[in-house]
């Protein structure tokens, strides 16, 4: 290749990454709240214009219960700058109970995919449509290709996606590359919940969530709960975050087992 052709290539090269860059730059953050997470996140809060992906484990690579309530939460900020669209393979979104986490089901447009090709193709269009600040779409697998495709529907608005991890009807788990593309990579799991002191009966419903890929973070395991329940759209507006952070989790050691000895 001759310098000439090669320097023409590199300076297309520069002009489409300083373009990307400032597609997500421009898109801005959307903070947690609490600096435990906020420092570990690149600008100090979950990317926006660009998809995340939340995954479960055990039985949740099927029904996706805990993924779908987290990351509805983690986007419910979003609803105050436009629409919501959720992607299904089944029709089994429970939108008041969204709405009993403090997600606003008046924000929500639900779609019925055929297939995990349809959720991706309409993710890509809601994401590139004017009044959409988040999609989320149920498929198993992300490929590479697809991310990209994602990636690029977010840069175009500036709409945030996230990808739930599912695989609705079972079988055998997909080997595909998944979430090489994605910004964040969450894992979520239920955790037991705690009601608050001098009360009884159940408390919010609770998470242990860690954050597997951050690009350009630091990942870390953390314990979440909803933090109140939104009677009013206004009051999701006033600054707090229906997340709340109770404890930061490390790798703890276990234990030594008991040796028993036996008498003799």
């Amino acid at each position: 290749m001759s310098d000439f052709r090669a320097g023409r290539l590199a300076a297309v090269r520069a002009k489409i990454a300083a373009f990307e860059a400032r597609a997500r730059a421009d898109c801005g953050v959307s903070p947690f709240g609490d600096p435990r997470i906020d420092a570990r996140l690149p600008g100090g809060g979950l990317p926006l214009g660009a998809w995340h992906e939340v995954a479960g484990e055990g039985l949740e690579s099927e029904t996706a219960a805990a993924p779908a309530a987290f990351a509805a939460l983690m986007a419910a900020p979003l609803a105050a700058r436009g629409a919501a669209v959720w992607v299904l393979r089944c029709d089994d979104l429970h939108a008041p109970g969204l709405a009993g986490l403090g997600f606003p089901p008046e924000r929500l447009i639900q779609v019925l995919a055929r297939d995990e090709a349809e959720v991706l193709a309409v993710m890509e269009d809601a994401l590139a449509s004017a009044g959409v600040a988040a999609v989320f779409g149920e498929v198993e697998a992300v490929d590479l290709r697809a991310g990209r495709r994602l990636q690029l529907a977010c840069e175009r608005r500036g709409a945030s996606g996230f990808v739930i991890r599912r695989r609705p009807h079972g079988g055998a788990a997909r080997g595909a590359a998944v979430g090489a593309a994605a910004a964040t990579r969450w894992r979520v799991a239920a955790a037991p919940s705690e009601p608050a002191p001098g009360e009884f009966g159940l408390g919010p419903p609770r998470w242990r969530v860690a954050l597997e890929r951050c690009r350009g973070g630091r990942s870390g395991t953390w314990l979440f709960e909803a933090a109140r329940a939104f009677t009013d759209f206004g009051d999701m507006i006033d600054g707090t975050h229906p997340l709340r952070l109770v404890a930061e989790l490390g790798d703890r050691d276990l234990a030594p087992a008991p040796v028993l000895r036996l008498a003799g």
